[in-house]
């Protein structure tokens, strides 16, 4: 899948990556959100209003979480979840 079709989720309101999805829907089959440690649950809520308030018929294709380790700027690491959500027509 090319990389046009990923929206990354982060601190904008909801409806941006709202829209975000359905304008990548309306030129492919798929979208993946991704998002990471706070903003998850921002990509959930917009999988869902995608799902049931804009695009009929959108499915849930694959749900994949995981857990990404980041250098903090003191040189210590620290682990943060990762979600990736991939809608298909």
């Amino acid at each position: 899948m090319a990389e046009d079709n990923v929206v990354y989720i982060g601190n904008k309101p909801v409806m941006s990556y709202v829209l975000a999805v359905a304008t990548q829907l309306s030129k492919a089959n798929e979208v993946i959100i991704k998002s990471r440690g706070r903003a998850i649950s921002r990509a959930v809520d917009t999988a869902e209003i995608v799902r049931n308030k804009f695009i009929s018929g959108l499915k849930v294709k694959e749900i994949q979480i995981g857990t990404e380790t980041v250098k903090r700027e003191d040189g210590t690491s620290m682990n943060i979840s990762s979600l990736e959500i991939t809608l298909s027509k």
